[in-house]
């Protein structure tokens, strides 16, 4: 690589690293769509509790689990112009449960969603990657924000939109998929013309990333899919349960229980932009380790203090547990960059949406038991974290992947 095209690599491109967090921002507000719509697909559809249990299990699955399949084939043939693409698959998909006269149509409409975010995340890691230059925490922290946000958009989907317009109001969300796609082409437009000058300054790095892929790497790989999946579980558990536990402990309402857990996933969304910078600094798995660990002692407090202290200590959690969420991307990423789209969607993609799923036996395990038991049991979670120290080192990671180059 030439020094001209080094110091371009170094350097952070800006403008595409916001277009594709906000595109994150856009593809991740559409899948809340989803949960968004429960209330009012209820009672339009006349749909039980188990089928919107459903239907939350097929939007996990199709745009979670499939991600390291899409990922890995997005690794062998990188293709731009599948994010508008994708984007479109989701206008399809808010147009389908607008006018879904039942329940089947719901369905697919909800796998066309989840299956349009799932195409999203490994070739938006890719280009955050490409976009980050050498302050990659901070780039995958601040395309981490844009999804976060966008998630957090579903309470206010159901009060400003489904409440006042009914199922039909969906048919709105077509206008922000529409500058989805619009701003997914410009974004893959640059793509296109960067893999073609990664792959004109990196010939013959595939047979070097081969030695990469040793028992030593795919360990790494396998910790951090475990620690990724507590901490989801955790922070899952936390945001479907805790409610219930203020509710039953404290006799709270409704909104008022659901006021401390906007503030977890507040502080969440702070920790999530924090984490990346700071593991620019001090190193990656320093931030994990900190993650995971440091929040057990709030955690383990939290079930046994009275409701004035509890309101802190979800800010701390949400900050302290979220700080890794981009980190362990990034972290992956520098372990095997030959393979970014497929480590991306383990991380992103696999890893939490077991934890999401694996809410679905927390909750089974308190209709066994009982609710105290279970937010008791779930406060110890964050102790897995110690099977963290026997990840490489940051030192060590960064010496293979100088092995490697861009990838």
């Amino acid at each position: 690589m030439s020094t001209e095209a080094a110091g371009k690599a170094r350097s952070t491109v800006y403008p595409i690293l916001f277009a594709i967090s906000i595109a994150h921002l856009i593809n991740d507000a559409l899948q809340a769509v989803i949960p968004a719509s429960y209330p009012i697909l209820r009672e339009s559809l006349h749909l039980s509790y188990t089928q919107l249990g459903i239907i939350t299990f097929i939007l996990y699955f199709s745009s979670s689990i499939i991600q390291p399949f899409i990922g890995a084939f997005a690794d062998r043939r990188p293709t731009p112009y599948i994010l508008p693409a994708g984007m479109a698959l989701s206008l399809l998909g808010m147009l389908g449960l607008a006018f879904a006269p039942g329940y089947i149509t719901v369905l697919l409409s909800v796998i066309i969603v989840g299956t349009a975010s799932a195409v999203f995340h490994p070739e938006g890691a890719r280009i955050v990657y490409l976009t980050s230059g050498s302050r990659r925490g901070l780039a995958q922290s601040i395309f981490q924000v844009g999804g976060n946000a966008g998630s957090a958009m579903a309470p206010l989907m159901t009060a400003f939109i489904f409440y006042p317009f009914g199922q039909f109001g969906a048919v709105w969300f077509t206008l922000v998929a529409a500058l989805g796609v619009a701003l997914q082409g410009w974004v893959a437009g640059w793509y296109r013309d960067r893999m073609q000058q990664v792959r004109a300054s990196n010939k013959g790095v595939a047979s070097e990333e081969e030695q990469l892929l040793q028992k030593q790497v795919i360990g790494a790989i396998i910790i951090i899919i475990m620690i990724s999946f507590a901490r989801s579980l955790f922070g899952s558990s936390v945001g479907t349960y805790f409610v219930f536990y203020l509710m039953e402990h404290f006799h709270m309402t409704i909104p008022e229980a659901q006021m401390y857990i906007f503030a977890y996933a507040g502080a969440g969304i702070v920790g999530t932009f924090l984490g990346g910078p700071l593991s620019d600094r001090i190193g990656r798995k320093n931030v994990m380790l900190l993650s995971v660990l440091g929040d057990a002692p709030f955690a383990m407090l939290m079930p046994h203090v009275d409701p004035m202290w509890i309101f802190p200590l979800l800010i701390i959690l949400g900050v302290i547990t979220h700080s890794s969420f981009s980190v362990t991307v990034v972290y992956v990423q520098e372990l095997v960059p030959g393979k970014v789209g497929m480590v991306s969607g383990l991380i992103t993609g696999l890893a939490f949406g077991m934890g999401a799923i694996g809410t679905v036996v927390v909750g089974a395990l308190i209709d066994l038991t009982s609710l105290t038991t279970i937010i008791i049991a779930c406060s110890f979670m964050p102790l897995f974290g110690v099977i963290g120290f026997l990840l490489p080192s940051d030192r060590k990671r960064n010496a293979n992947q100088s092995i490697q180059g861009e990838a």
